[in-house]
């Protein structure tokens, strides 16, 4: 591919990396060929200057024309953004993701501290674990996190910790506070989360346990992430609580009740179903 400089989200410009973008198509399940196929399709597009957004656009406009079922898992990153506008689906997205690990998950509780009460965005919890989980959603992929996050959540943590510590089993179980973003941390968040003992997850932090593997792990599509669905109907379903392809399955007459047709349920669940049992 040619040697071009690009603009990332965050506004910086760097090299284009071409191995980037085929690992994006790999991760999607797309072969070889199918790869060569896009690469050889997107390379004339390519100009110096252009966003790394619009590269991969381009890249899914064209892979939804050669796979449908492929092009819906590249598709996933721009899909945990459709979430919004408000952040409430991508916390019981992220509260479906802890309950396929096998987790007891509440989403939206609130919890007396020592001090105040807060408001939990999830909680999972096992019998060797107690996590407390901020989830914060952003609409701007070039928006970050910084250290005043962590700062905010720790605290809130430390206040609610302080009521449990004198409970029977207390020392029993791993208490940890989590953040989980969609977009990403800066340095100091990262460095702050490290040395006060917090979990920060973000779309690729940390190498192998950040929120873009756990999504790919635990096979979770969200409803946005399929063509069949305009995004009116999207954001109805993600209003009735419906944020994966697999709630989907399971609420299939949810579907006829917001007034779809016989025949666009039919391609709504096929299409779900493709992208559910097709994963790995």
């Amino acid at each position: 591919m040619k040697d071009i400089s690009v603009i990332k989200a965050s506004g910086e410009k760097v090299v284009f990396d071409e191995q980037k973008l085929v690992r994006s198509l790999d991760r999607a399940g797309a072969g070889q060929e199918l790869i060569s196929e896009v690469l050889a399709a997107i390379d004339g597009q390519l100009y110096d200057g252009i966003t790394t957004r619009k590269i991969y656009r381009q890249a899914y406009r064209i892979l939804n024309k050669l796979s449908r079922r492929h092009a819906g898992r590249y598709k996933l990153k721009e899909a945990i953004f459709e979430l919004g506008p408000s952040g409430y689906p991508f916390e019981k997205f992220v509260g479906e993701i802890l309950k396929s690990q096998g987790y007891k998950v509440q989403v939206g509780v609130i919890v007396q501290g020592k001090c105040v009460r807060h408001e939990l965005d999830v909680i999972a919890e096992n019998d060797h674990n107690h996590f407390m989980v901020e989830c914060k959603f952003h609409s701007d992929p070039g928006k970050k996190s910084n250290v005043i996050v962590p700062l905010y959540i720790h605290s809130r943590f430390r206040d609610i910790i302080a009521t449990m510590e004198n409970l029977p089993g207390y020392h029993t179980r791993l208490h940890q506070s989590w953040i989980v973003t969609n977009t990403r941390f800066t340095t100091d968040a990262i460095d702050y989360g490290k040395c006060s003992g917090m979990n920060l997850i973000s779309w690729d932090y940390p190498a192998d346990t950040n929120l873009r593997n756990r999504i790919d792990r635990s096979g979770l599509h969200p409803v946005t992430s399929l063509f069949s669905l305009k995004k009116s109907e999207k954001q109805a379903l993600l209003a009735l609580g419906i944020v994966t392809c697999r709630n989907l399955l399971a609420n299939k007459n949810q579907l006829v009740e917001l007034g779809f047709s016989l025949r666009k349920t039919e391609k709504v669940v096929v299409e779900a179903h493709n992208l559910v049992h097709n994963h790995g």
